[in-house]
């Protein structure tokens, strides 16, 4: 009890990151403390001394340490507290959804104990209403996404209002532990202002970011206005409907569909109600002329006073357009329909036919025979668990995972352990399949490759009977899939740099293994796709994309899997390394490449 006593006091009373919180400290609460030190008890040795330090009277602690202990559930479940245990690894993966074995966990906890929904523990209560009035919305259940809209506009509100008190406390300065740092009392001053002054700007980022996660929710304040507009002339509000269409216009004046819906709204009040006398909502207006103002004094301290600040700019595809800040809208320059270069590749489908944004399905990329030998190769070349740290199962304990790369092909090509025009088969067809992709989506800039992978799934004998997991679980390729808030969060672990993905399959002598797109829920199925020899699928690698693979129950599936970036920073090192190789082969034994593969201007 005293220790229980001790660590509540440490935890409430120092700063202490949260789960996942990277960028930002904050205080436990009471009970998060009491939690945290029951979880410390259930260890043999206190943990204290292993991830954190105490350092002028604090208590320190690495993010990634906490991230991994404090929501841990194993000691929970020793003690056998299955529901405190469960609403645990819900707050866990809620700060880390690319977690597989925790997702699963909880998939069977509900499974079992026909427990529908979990609490996260570290939620934000605006947020949590947002997201339930987004649902309600989705539902069109208008009277109730109005209740929880309106509640989460409140809440967020006066969560500014506190976190701009919480500015005005002591700040830290960077500068200051440089030894040739000299600041007189007016430099200090400003020193101290200017740190304030970024810590209150940089609150409306602060209300956006989940609970764990480091990047805001896009144009997160003006879809409160948005959702309320149409909700509100649903129910038949027209003068609320009117009044947030003109507050979602402060923030986007030139949105075209929301000044159609507020022309709307004035004509259906016209006789009754004098439109101009409806304005948009004041709190609205107050804090976006706060923001503009605190984005000018940042920016004129930076000039003038050579105050370090950069405004933080939502990114997005470079287009033209109006460009940054934290209320703006991602806007993507999408196009397909390109020539597919290779008179044998048919057509099959697009984007509208797979009902989603930026998708083809080929088929005849490559030929039978073709296929045939790039078996052939993969029998002789592939690793169990390669890619995944030795892992042969590493998303499901029902099939067995295998992969070569591209530079470990041509690797035992030379050294004769596999045909070298075998080995040279897998470098050309993913080339083959570069251009394709570069081509039909009408990149105006190359396309390299980010990682290239032949990869087999086998379903394993005896394992197959009631199986109710997939193969590979719903993702998205470049940003981390967080379905219960309905984003796609694109920060590290994910691969960010990725911009487009195709799978290339090899063979269709087995049962399951199909290929699937979900809505962002990662359960509503948009598209399935039954994989045969010389079929690609191609997409953009974006949360618009979420996919998977169903389980594979019977024989092995088999796939040429590559990923892309339009980022020369991030192309692939094997990749490179291959073209060396095949540069070396074509001079020294086979003569000029036919297909010109990665000519000095890609290079």
């Amino acid at each position: 009890p005293l220790y229980i006593s001790y660590l509540m006091r440490e935890l409430q009373l120092f700063p202490f990151h949260l789960p996942g919180a990277f960028l930002s400290i904050q205080l436990f609460s009471l009970a998060s403390a009491f939690r945290f030190s029951l979880i410390i008890l259930s260890f043999p040795n206190p943990v204290v001394s292993k991830g954190c330090q105490r350092m002028q009277h604090k208590l320190l602690c690495s993010p990634s340490y906490i991230t991994r202990l404090t929501w841990s559930f194993s000691p929970l479940l020793q003690l056998n507290k299955l529901e405190e245990a469960a609403n645990a690894a819900h707050t866990f993966f809620m700060a880390n959804p690319e977690h597989m074995e925790i997702q699963q966990d909880l998939e069977n906890y509900k499974t079992t104990s026909g427990k529908v929904s979990l609490i996260d523990l570290e939620a934000r209560q605006h947020m949590e209403d947002y997201s339930a009035g987004v649902r309600h919305y989705d539902k069109e259940e208008y009277e109730l996404a109005i209740e929880f809209l309106e509640r989460a506009l409140k809440g967020y509100y006066s969560e500014d209002e506190d976190c701009q008190i919480m500015c005005e406390g002591p700040q830290r300065f960077e500068e200051h532990e440089h030894l040739d740092y000299k600041a007189g009392l007016y430099e200090a001053i400003a020193d101290h202002y200017m740190q304030v002054l970024a810590c209150k700007h940089d609150c409306v980022r602060e209300l956006a970011t989940r609970s764990g996660r480091i990047s805001p929710i896009e144009n997160f304040l003006p879809l409160h206005y948005d959702y309320l507009q149409f909700a509100y002339y649903r129910v038949g509000d027209y003068v609320k409907a009117l009044e947030c269409a003109k507050s979602y216009l402060l923030f986007h004046p030139d949105d075209e569909d929301v000044l159609e819906n507020a022309g709307y709204y004035e004509g259906l009040l016209e006789g009754t109600v004098d439109p101009a006398t409806i304005k948009p909502r004041k709190e609205a207006k107050t804090l976006l002329r706060r923001h503009k103002l605190e984005s000018h004094l940042l920016q004129v301290a930076a000039a003038g006073l050579g105050y370090a600040y950069t405004e933080p700019v939502t990114p997005a595809v470079p287009c033209p357009g109006p460009s940054g800040g934290m209320f703006s809208r991602m806007v993507l320059c999408l196009s397909s329909g390109g020539p597919l270069l290779y008179s044998d590749v048919k057509f099959v489908y697009n984007s509208q036919q797979l009902n989603g944004t930026q998708r083809v399905l080929l088929d005849n990329v490559i030929s039978e025979e073709q296929c045939r030998e790039l078996h052939r190769v993969a029998s002789g070349i592939m690793l169990a668990g390669d890619g995944y740290r030795g892992k042969t199962s590493p998303h499901t304990p029902n099939e067995r995972f295998e992969g070569a790369t591209v530079l470990k092909a041509l690797k035992y090509g030379y050294e004769g352990r596999v045909p070298l025009k075998s080995a040279r088969l897998f470098y050309d067809i993913s080339e083959k399949a570069r251009r394709i992709v570069q081509s039909y989506f009408l990149l105006n800039s190359t396309l390299y490759f980010s990682y290239t992978h032949l990869v087999c799934r086998t379903a394993l004998s005896g394992q197959q009977e009631r199986r109710n997991d997939l193969s590979h679980p719903i993702h998205a390729d470049n940003c981390l899939l967080d379905p219960e808030a309905n984003e796609c969060w694109k920060e590290p672990p994910a691969y960010t740099f990725r911009d487009y993905s195709a799978l290339l399959y090899m063979n269709a002598d087995f049962e399951g293994g199909e290929f699937i797109f979900t809505e962002m829920d990662a359960k509503t199925v948009t598209a399935s796709i039954k994989p045969k020899c010389g079929r690609m699928i191609s997409f953009s690698s974006g949360g618009e994309n979420p996919h998977g693979v169903k389980a594979v129950t019977k024989g092995q599936r088999c796939a040429v899997a590559l990923w892309f970036t339009l980022d020369p920073l991030y192309r692939e090192l094997e990749g490179i390394q291959a073209d060396e190789v095949i540069a070396m082969l074509d001079q020294e034994h086979l003569g000029p490449s036919e297909m010109n593969i990665n000519p000095k201007d890609e290079l």
